[in-house]
């Protein structure tokens, strides 16, 4: 909240909202504000609520509900200025139907991801410490999950069975059933020393056995938590005085003590809540960020791997890219200069404004370039839209479809699945578990879908609909649940602005030579997942464009058929 400027330390866990309508009445009176706490995405902001605006102004920190207030300012027809920033990068674009591109007329890549073997067996990044580190939060306070498992990977190809266990290794048919890390904890009576004996210790041990892994590694030193090695050499106490307190280098020791204490404190309050009780991480609450920090420091040091403050990992936890004042401001201020065009019915001399870190074309920051047509084949603003996916109809399910296809790739929020009359995916809360139960289990084959059907989703809430057309294939690339085939813009995703900032976020998070900080107002890059893909188009990107808008104002051409020529004829313009 310190990146902003409504919001003072006292109103840490309050409705942003309804504090920023206070602030601002506070010094304008007269102003008129009704501040809404809510989730935009919930049924009570359907269309009668957005019908009453006459722009929408987006500010939101994650892809799906930007993409969510893009279908409903499409279905009313209202002109909506979507912005974003990303450290000292952001944009502004008004976006208004039938006349620009809308918010998914360019694909969006989906948020970085690790190799599970990487994370559990080989990590070489503080990045991968962090990611080990959170899902054991998960294994043992939160909602476990074994697909996120932290013991080590003894299938690991790399290792060829090399592996031995921490007990006898036992005939396949004869060896009992692994435990959870969450089990193993109960039935150590959430110990904090014996858990992080056997984290630090015996499960690095049980990599060492591994010893294909470390022919070309430097292979990781257990920690004894009664006999922790000398810490390296730190700053001079002169040179962190200026130095806020999570900036400042926990040593080794200090790393244990707070992995022995915020151990302690998440279990007393996982108990206080009672059985089947779970812990929700928070990179606000500082037991579960001390817990973190202090895991990723000591698996860092295991590994070899230089440590990080507290400052620099809630930044990599939080998976988030910094959040700065002064482009907050600009963007704001760019945001108010378009909504006077809007309001004043001039479309024409509305713009799509990039914000970058150095001066641009002929000495400026800022550059301003045409805004783009919509187009024809985005699967939300195009006319008919029709999407073809490659899914695997013998394996797949009604459910996953659901779920997978329609919720988290396409952003429907009740959507609905139609093979001819017979209804396959239902919105309608009344008939959900009904589906849920006779419906969803079944693969699509069994549901008749056959190679080449062609349905039509749709979604009620959104005023979302589209046909989908489903191809069989009996392997799907990079083994993906289903492969979407017909945008054949998909290739550009890879310069798209607005994710390159993401990917240089997270290669910055990699990179040990750089590090992601940030403290509070921070724009999502996605957890749950689901990475903020609004964010703003990169230095390189509004470079390009800053210079050929230049040039063509050098040389009295239009900044636009400028941009065409330098892209070359077969390539359409972004």
């Amino acid at each position: 909240l310190n990146r902003q400027f409504l919001f003072q330390k006292q109103h840490v866990g309050k409705s942003k909202a309804k504090v920023a309508a206070e602030s601002v009445l506070r010094f304008n009176p007269g102003a008129k504000i009704v501040a809404h706490h809510g989730n935009i995405m919930s049924t009570e902001f359907g269309p009668s609520f957005f019908e009453k605006f006459d722009l929408i102004m987006n500010a939101l920190d994650n892809l799906a509900a930007r993409k969510h207030v893009n279908r409903m300012c499409l279905a009313q027809g209202l002109p909506l200025l979507e912005s974003g920033t990303a450290g000292y990068l952001g944009q502004v674009e008004v976006i208004k139907k039938g006349v620009t591109e809308c918010f998914e007329c360019q694909p969006k890549l989906p948020p970085k991801t690790f190799p599970v073997c990487t994370i559990r067996n080989t990590p070489s990044a503080m990045i991968h410490c962090v990611v080990w580190a959170k899902f054991l939060f998960g294994q043992i306070f939160g909602a476990a999950d074994d697909e996120n498992d932290v013991s080590p990977n003894t299938d690991d190809p790399e290792a060829e069975g090399a592996a031995t266990a921490a007990e006898p290794v036992t005939e396949p048919a004869q060896q009992a059933p692994r435990k959870t890390t969450r089990q193993w904890v109960e039935e150590n009576e959430y110990s904090p020393e014996k858990t992080f004996d056997k984290l630090f210790k015996q499960d690095v041990e049980v990599l060492l056995s591994m010893a294909k892994l470390w022919r070309e590694r430097r292979a990781p030193e257990p920690l004894n938590l009664a006999a922790l090695p000398a810490d390296e050499p730190v700053a001079a106490a002169a040179d962190t005085a200026c130095q806020l307190e999570d900036q400042r280098m926990w040593s080794l020791q200090a790393c244990a003590d707070h992995f022995l204490s915020s151990f302690k404190a998440l279990h007393s309050r996982l108990a206080s809540q009672g059985d089947d009780a779970e812990l929700s991480w928070d990179k606000d609450d500082s037991d579960a960020m001390d817990f973190v920090c202090a895991c990723a420091n000591l698996r860092a040091r295991i590994f070899g791997i230089p440590l990080k403050s507290r400052f620099d990992i809630k930044s990599m936890a939080g998976n988030i890219i910094p959040a700065i004042a002064t482009t907050n401001a600009i963007i704001s201020g760019l945001m108010v200069l378009e909504a006077f065009k809007v309001l004043q019915g001039d479309m024409s001399k509305c713009k799509k404004v990039f914000l970058s870190r150095g001066l641009m074309g002929r000495n400026r920051m800022l550059t301003p370039t045409h805004l783009e047509k919509p187009n024809p084949k985005c699967s939300v603003c195009a006319p008919s839209p029709t999407v073809t996916v490659r899914i695997n109809l013998d394996k797949t399910t009604v459910g996953e479809v659901a779920n997978d296809l329609l919720k988290k790739h396409f952003g429907m929020v009740t959507p609905n699945l139609f093979l001819g009359t017979t209804q396959l995916v239902t919105g309608d809360e009344e008939d959900i578990d009904l589906f849920t139960r006779r419906v969803y289990p079944c693969t699509l084959r069994e549901k008749g879908v056959a190679d080449g059907s062609s349905m039509m989703a749709d979604d009620d809430f959104q005023c979302y609909k589209f046909t989908l057309v489903f191809r069989h294939g009996d392997t799907i690339a990079d083994d993906q649940l289903f492969e979407v085939l017909s945008s054949e813009h998909l290739e550009d995703a890879k310069a798209d602005p607005a994710e390159a900032a993401v990917q240089e976020a997270a290669a910055a998070a990699e990179d040990d030579s750089k590090v992601l900080v940030t403290d509070d107002d921070i724009m999502i890059v996605e957890d749950d997942p689901e990475p903020a893909s609004g964010a703003a188009r990169t230095q390189t990107k509004a470079a390009k464009r800053g210079r050929d808008a230049a040039e063509a104002e050098t040389n009295d051409q239009d900044p636009q058929q400028a941009a065409e020529m330098s892209q070359g004829p077969t390539k359409k313009p972004r």
